[in-house]
């Protein structure tokens, strides 16, 4: 069985490299990495690679920045071209970023079965991109492997065929448990003059939160009532940087000595500071998870959220977008009154391995139902 992945942003890469790592050690699996280059630092994506000890890529795209549209429609005439060179028997995408959606989309359309990790995710926010990607890739996929038992709730409501949905654990998490001790022995803590548990975590990067100068200057002060509680050590996503630039605000929190401006950090380093802080204040969905797999308070700042485990079971509480809440939040983490959460089922650092379970013994039948 010859296995394709596909990765095309970051968060795509923690995912796919515990498959792969798992998948290495199947002899009856043959695999491939097709690498879109939706994000675009090279350096970035150089040093992900490397941490996480991924395989270079077979192919890579470099289909590079722009609207969704454009980049969308460029993911999907090139991995097309790259099929044509490149046979395989299953497309496995991850996440919900537009090279998930646009490389599930000509699979299918060619006959190859899809298999989609981390299905079922709902926001029930259609402004968001991320949420028309994990519609519409969810009813073209005949895998569909989910995090939380809660996802097929969504596909069912969605018409998909229970059968098809598999209910396996999170990806993400087993790359988390294989990096934690590496991560561990990184002084970035102590580089950056902070006392464990004495600082907090952010990033920000969602376009509803950075993209306009009313939404950016909103999150600069919910960063700023944070930092009156703790240090907040803030690696800043390339968007945010130059909209918080272009807003004239980049200077504001630069200048501020209770925010740490830094650039983009690779894997290692964020696990480390991330399981060393009181908090983390976020609008990632992957950092929701990683926090509650840790343990660690999260703070979220967003109206909603497509991971609720991390909110029912987890350590993770939305906070909307008022900077007031956030304070109240914060108050309530630090005071010790917070609720503490746990780690989810199955988020054990054996979902890869389910998942190719899966594959392998049900392949032969799903391909001949597509075909």
């Amino acid at each position: 069985m010859h296995l394709t992945c596909v990765v095309g942003a970051r968060p795509n890469f923690v995912k796919v490299a515990a498959i792969l790592e798992a998948a290495a050690q199947r002899s009856s699996l043959q695999t491939s990495l097709i690498h879109t280059g939706q994000h675009y630092d090279v350096q970035m994506s150089a040093l992900f690679f490397d941490e996480l000890k991924l395989p270079k890529p077979d192919v890579y795209l470099g289909v590079g920045a722009g609207s969704h549209a454009s980049q969308t429609a460029r993911v999907m005439l090139q991995f097309d071209a790259a099929l044509d060179e490149k046979s395989t028997d299953l497309v496995l995408v991850v996440g919900d970023v537009n090279s998930t959606l646009a490389c599930a989309l000509v699979a299918a359309k060619r006959l190859i079965p899809v298999a989609h990790v981390e299905a079922g995710l709902r926001s029930r926010d259609r402004t968001m991109p991320e949420e028309i990607n994990r519609i519409l890739t969810d009813q073209v996929s005949d895998w569909l492997f989910t995090t939380e038992r809660t996802a097929a709730d969504n596909l069912r409501a969605e018409g998909v065929d229970q059968r098809r949905i598999h209910f396996v654990g999170n990806v993400m998490i087993d790359t988390l448990h294989r990096h934690l001790e590496r991560a561990r022995t990184s002084d970035v803590v102590e580089r950056m003059g902070l006392q464990r548990t004495a600082y907090a975590l952010s990033t920000l990067h969602r376009p509803a939160n950075v993209d306009n100068q009313p939404a950016a200057m909103n999150t600069v002060l919910a960063i700023e009532v944070l930092a009156q509680r703790l240090v907040v050590v803030l690696p800043l996503h390339p968007r945010t940087r130059n909209r918080l630039a272009e807003f004239k605000l980049l200077e504001r929190l630069v200048d501020s000595s209770r925010v740490r401006v830094t650039e983009p950090l690779g894997y290692l380093e964020f696990l480390a500071l991330m399981e060393r802080a009181s908090l983390v204040f976020t609008d990632s969905g992957g950092v929701q998870e990683e926090t509650t797999a840790l343990e660690v308070p999260c703070l979220t700042f967003r109206e909603n959220t497509e991971r609720p485990i991390t909110i029912t079971e987890g350590s993770n509480r939305l906070v909307g977008s008022d900077p007031a809440a956030v304070a109240a939040a914060a108050d309530d983490v630090l005071g010790g009154t917070a609720r503490r959460g746990r780690v989810p089922e199955l988020w054990d650092g054996r979902a890869s391995q389910r998942i190719l379970d899966i594959l392998l013994n049900s392949s032969n039948r799903y391909s001949s139902s597509v075909q």
